[in-house]
């Protein structure tokens, strides 16, 4: 399954994915999962939102367990991130064929479509508009960077977008949702373990600071003279990572968009992207409005204007501690004498598809370890053994969830 995934949406150059919602790789990616589905008599359905679902058994029946991930990717995108939990979930599936298991509830894999949110710049979409965290009419205003919109960009590949809204009736059938991720940080490295089960999600969103200046010639106007916009942005970036540092969170300003974006040219405008996230809601609040108030001060001293806005928020999610403490009895945790967990329980500050339905129903995840925490990247890794160890680790849940 990897061999045939991994050369899918790879850039030659860069060596990492560009694997985008509605694109060419995209059903590449979606073509591979139907493949994977039908290869293991399981029933493929694609819902009103673009989301892919292979199940083993009647949906019907309701208090289903699924599991699963999303083949889509970040820009230069790693391997691990989405495609693990879904190529995990296929060989989990095998796994618990091979034993013999036998189900006493309906069992599915998923793949839900645009998780990075790469190309409309909002992460979730799938699993958003099924839970109604994303209406159909904002989901429609969605437009990428050559101006797209969502609804055409569906239309282009086949899809239907006048269909695409809350799924109440898919969600009411299911039991727990279940999705492993590799770990996109070292703490598992660090512990020395192979696989780790989350606790929660650091709450996290992501700001656009449009610092807006006057366009002039870069070889003739005096520095006193200019309404340079890039000055307070980099003042900005230098904020985040103090502020960041102070509170103990994390704040990127990892997309930029500059116009007239001339190397002669004294910009006009530059548009910066501000990613934060922290343990707990008042130190996102406390560090985001730190960064926004250094970024209007420096914006008054250049004579520039400054608007921003918040694109995207996610409070903190608890994962369901039932399901969680479930599953970690299922993997033998607390067994040892010195009730030390064998999976250890960890925090995580990305976000994922678990977290947007956590509200809507039961979820947990599973991580599987990465030596270098590297995400995000064509250098995201894990080892062989740590993916087999995710694997059993997962057919083990699924065996405790849905053959009892």
């Amino acid at each position: 399954m990897w061999d045939r995934l991994r050369p899918v949406g790879r850039h030659p150059e860069s060596g990492g994915y560009r694997r985008f919602a509605w694109t060419g790789a995209d059903a590449e990616c979606r073509a591979w999962f139907r493949e994977q589905a039908e290869a293991r008599g399981l029933t493929h359905e694609v819902d009103r939102n673009g989301n892919q679902w292979a199940w083993l058994g009647d949906p019907a029946r309701g208090d289903a367990v699924v599991t699963g991930s999303h083949l889509d990717s970040v820009p230069d995108g790693g391997a691990f991130d989405g495609p693990l939990g879904v190529v995990s979930a296929f060989a989990a599936l095998d796994e618990l064929r091979g034993r013999g298991a036998r189900f006493a509830k309906p069992v599915a894999v998923v793949n839900f479509g645009d998780e990075e949110g790469a190309r409309f710049g909002l992460a979730c979409v799938g699993s958003r508009l099924t839970s109604g965290k994303l209406t159909a009419r904002q989901a429609h205003l969605l437009t990428d960077a050559d101006g797209v919109t969502l609804p055409r960009a569906m239309e282009a590949a086949g899809y239907d977008p006048e269909a695409i809204g809350p799924d109440p009736e898919r969600l009411a059938r299911i039991g727990a949702f279940v999705e492993l991720h590799v770990e996109q940080g070292r703490a598992l490295d660090l512990s020395g373990d192979a696989v780790g089960i989350a606790s929660s999600i650091w709450p996290h969103g992501r700001w656009r600071f449009d610092f807006r200046g006057e366009a002039n010639h870069a070889g003739t106007t005096r520095l006193a003279d200019r309404r340079d916009p890039m000055l307070p942005y980099a003042e900005a970036v230098l904020a985040a990572r103090r502020e960041a540092r102070l509170a103990g969170a994390v704040a990127t300003f990892g997309k930029v968009a500059v116009e007239p974006n001339g190397v002669n040219a004294v910009p006009s405008l530059v548009r910066g992207w501000l990613d934060s996230r922290a343990a707990d809601q008042d130190g996102l609040d406390t560090v985001v409005a730190a960064v926004e108030a250094a970024a209007r001060d420096h914006a008054r001293e250049h004579g520039v204007d400054l608007d921003v806005v918040r694109e995207s928020f996610t409070p903190v999610v608890e994962f369901d501690n039932v399901l969680r403490d479930e599953i970690a009895r299922i993997l033998g945790a607390g067994n040892r004498e010195s009730g030390r967990l064998n999976v250890p329980v960890l925090g995580t500050g990305a976000g994922h598809d678990a977290g947007i339905l956590a509200g809507s129903i039961p979820t947990a995840m599973l991580f599987v370890r990465n030596p270098t925490g590297v995400s995000h990247s064509p250098a995201e890794s894990a080892a062989e053994d740590d993916c087999a160890a995710g694997v059993l680790a997962l057919a083990d849940v699924l065996e405790g969830l849905a053959c009892r």
